[in-house]
């Protein structure tokens, strides 16, 4: 696995000296292509607020978007800039590509929409087009209200959520490094999770074996998760407050991230505690058979809804429509919390997404079936590979139902 202590030297176009995850020459070539895109559609600039393009167009890592917070890239050659507040201040300026950092501070009535204007006005902006991206964490209702006021008459703004991270769907090879990495650290949180599954432990328990792994092999606490439902709760599809200990005859679900650098792998797996029921048993492998059938399928030129319909297809003919879910994954890639699902794209059928190699998928086939109280799922994260080639799974951990 790769030293994720690795940082590389950069220098902003303002003389600052800074440390990044990636070679500066990755991110340049990032940025010239969200140049590029701007031109194409006939913007003149973006305001980025997903922090996922933050980190992915400059190095900027941080939690700071949960509060106004926003980027600003010029079709030309200009300088980029970044408005955030003082607690990001060093980061930005030491971490980042970001060539301007603009705070805005706490006060009573404080508009910081208004400080973005400013901003934007001294770039010769007024009358253009900009594009915003509106469909993400970091922008809210509120403040996006705030920036409509602040932007009114001065500028047309569009909806531009898609031009950035459409371009994160398809892995670099220096991610895709990272990727592998991640893969490494969620096999180990899995396993770690497991040995730590017995009777009469906490499901919580489990959680911190395997935070605990991925932790102390270097890993970033995850965007989300991990995962551990027990007993009745293992058919839910989310996680869920309040411990609950493990039974002598028992279920438990695991799904976990691991995380490499803000680049993360998703695994998911059941453990049968006790004696394992043949009925269990029997889904597993339904489930396996699935997602088999779907990695095998995943190749360039397919359409994304088709992995859904190989999901729908095989479930359906074992008896098992009533259980399964409308979707069977979503693309991975670099997510800050509250979530590590890259989405979209969602897989499901009908969308009509054609596959490209590099692109990066978790796919589970989870199949909760109320009418027994059993749950089998299973799931592993992969890459398009080239034509001919397969895909890439990121585990190397056996596709079962594990039993302790």
């Amino acid at each position: 696995m790769i030293d994720l202590a690795r940082e590389f030297p950069a220098r902003t176009l303002t003389g600052r000296d800074v440390v990044l995850r990636f070679p500066e020459a990755e991110h340049r070539r990032r940025l010239a292509r969200t140049r590029k895109l701007l031109v194409e559609r006939g913007l003149d600039a973006i305001l980025i607020f997903a922090q996922e393009s933050h980190y992915y167009l400059t190095g900027y890592d941080t939690a700071g978007y949960v509060f106004f917070q926003a980027g600003l890239i010029t079709a030309d050659d200009g300088n980029t800039a970044l408005l955030t507040r003082t607690p990001d201040r060093r980061q930005a300026e030491v971490a980042s590509l970001y060539d301007e950092v603009h705070i805005w501070l706490n006060a009573e009535g404080a508009d910081p929409a208004r400080d973005l204007r400013a901003i934007v006005e001294a770039r010769g902006l007024k009358g253009a087009r900009i594009g915003v991206e509106l469909a993400n964490h970091g922008l809210t209702a509120a403040n996006w209200r705030l920036v409509e006021s602040a932007m009114a008459g001065f500028c047309v703004l569009e909806d531009a959520s898609d031009l950035v991270r459409s371009q994160r769907l398809v892995k670099s090879a220096a991610e895709l490094e990272l990727v592998r990495a991640a893969g490494n650290l969620a096999d180990a949180a899995t396993m770690a999770a497991i040995r730590a599954a017995r009777p009469g432990v906490y499901d919580t328990a489990l959680s911190g074996a395997a935070v605990t792994a991925m932790l102390t092999a270097g890993a970033d606490m995850p965007s989300g998760g991990p995962l551990v439902n027990v007993g009745p709760r293992a058919l839910y599809g989310r996680g869920i407050g309040g411990a609950r200990k493990i039974e002598t005859q028992d279920q438990v679900l695991i799904e976990l991230a691991g995380s490499a650098c803000r680049y993360h792998v998703v695994v998911e797996h059941t453990v049968a505690v006790g004696p394992a029921d043949p009925r269990q048993e029997r889904q597993m492998a339904v489930a396996i058979e699935a997602l088999e059938r779907i990695k095998t399928a995943a190749r360039p030129g397919e359409l994304l809804g088709t992995l859904d319909d190989i999901h729908r297809g095989v479930l359906d003919r074992a008896g098992f429509a009533h259980a399964r879910y409308a979707a069977c994954g979503y693309a991975l890639g670099c997510t800050f919390k509250p979530t590590w699902m890259d989405v979209p794209p969602m897989i499901y059928s009908g969308n009509p997404l054609m596959l490209e190699a590099g692109m990066v998928f978790f796919v589970h086939i989870m199949i909760p079936d109320a009418t027994t109280g059993l749950v089998a799922g299973v799931g592993q994260t992969f890459a398009i590979g080239e034509a001919g080639s397969g895909v890439e799974t990121f585990s190397e951990l056996p596709l079962q139902l594990w039993k302790v």
